[in-house]
């Protein structure tokens, strides 16, 4: 938890409250793209670029499950830190990242930008060849794997279609705000006024949901979208840390019919179980946040079984 500032490591938490203590989460600063188009920096190849991720994040976990789905894996590596984010932030198990094997995260950025200042987060999608960030920002990177590689795997497969696009936005910008980014402005909330506000906010946003689902198999009716796979990984932490860790404990997932169905449904698609670590998930959240759980106990439960029938074929 926390920064760069002038070259050196401050450990500080790293995004801000506003004046009423609500969750403020700070902007990413990188935001290239990787293309073939004439006079593109990056260019499209393979054993080029690699990727930087927390098993525990859930923005970073989107971008795993858009390495598997877009059968990127031969084409980018990866590298996972640890689970837990103390004093000098993400690192890494030893002898370090494989690239270069450093110990920390934030000495990565340093060598992509000796100047740096900032947040120092994942997903980090690097190039090797500049050795230097490309995009630091999840919804960016899933959008590069959805289509800038398709020439090389021959994956045509597309979760954010040119026709749905406005739909799509729609629904995320509601889902980002109340759901991904929500559970957070509740848990980090540093007044009871704002904790209040995201909670209520959280569960008439999970509400619209159950009531959305229980018509149609997706988000967007039968097409599976990237809408259903930024909802996902924020949905598959919520029983085991949001319900309790964060405080959003009106009711937990595993009780919303629908939800709880699709959740199951997304789940049980090929290649997606093994880009969720529930180990790392819960000690990440539970012997970090020492703001919130200052004895660093994990706990043991909750027992989830996302393998259990979902019953979603009929919509």
């Amino acid at each position: 938890m926390g920064l760069i500032i002038k070259g050196q490591w401050v450990d500080q938490w790293y995004d801000t409250a506003d004046s009423d203590g609500e969750f403020i989460r700070q902007e990413s600063q990188y935001r290239n793209t990787i293309s073939n188009k004439a006079g593109s920096q990056y260019q499209v190849e393979s054993g080029r670029y690699h990727l930087y991720v927390s098993l525990a994040c859930p923005w970073a976990h989107r971008t795993l499950i858009f390495r598997q789905l877009k059968q990127l894996q031969a084409h980018i590596s990866v590298s996972i830190v640890l689970p837990e984010m103390l004093a000098e932030g993400w690192s890494f198990s030893k002898p370090g990242d494989e690239l270069y094997q450093f110990a920390h995260l934030f000495e990565l950025y340093l060598k992509g930008d000796k100047n740096y200042q900032g947040r120092v987060t994942v997903p980090v999608l690097w190039d090797k060849k500049t050795q230097t960030i490309v995009n630091n920002e999840s919804s960016d990177i899933i959008r590069i794997f959805n289509s800038a590689f398709n020439e090389l795997t021959g994956n045509k497969d597309d979760y954010y279609p040119a026709e749905l696009h406005s739909e799509i936005e729609n629904v995320n910008a509601r889902i980002y705000k109340d759901i991904n980014n929500g559970v957070y402005r509740a848990g980090f909330a540093s007044t009871q006024k704002a904790y209040e506000k995201a909670y209520l906010q959280l569960f008439s946003t999970l509400d619209w949901l159950e009531a959305r689902l229980a018509k149609q198999r997706y988000l967007l009716a039968d097409k599976i979208s990237e809408a259903d796979w930024r909802l996902f990984t924020t949905l598959v932490r919520f029983d085991a840390v949001y319900h309790g860790h964060f405080k959003c404990n009106r009711q937990k997932l595993s009780e919303f019919t629908n939800i709880s169905g699709y959740l199951r449904d997304l789940y049980q698609m090929t290649g997606i179980k093994e880009t969720v670590n529930m180990d790392h998930i819960k000690t990440h959240y539970y012997s970090s946040h020492t703001s919130i759980n200052p004895t660093g106990i994990v706990p043991l439960g909750p027992d989830l079984n996302f393998a259990e029938p979902h019953n979603r074929d009929h919509l």
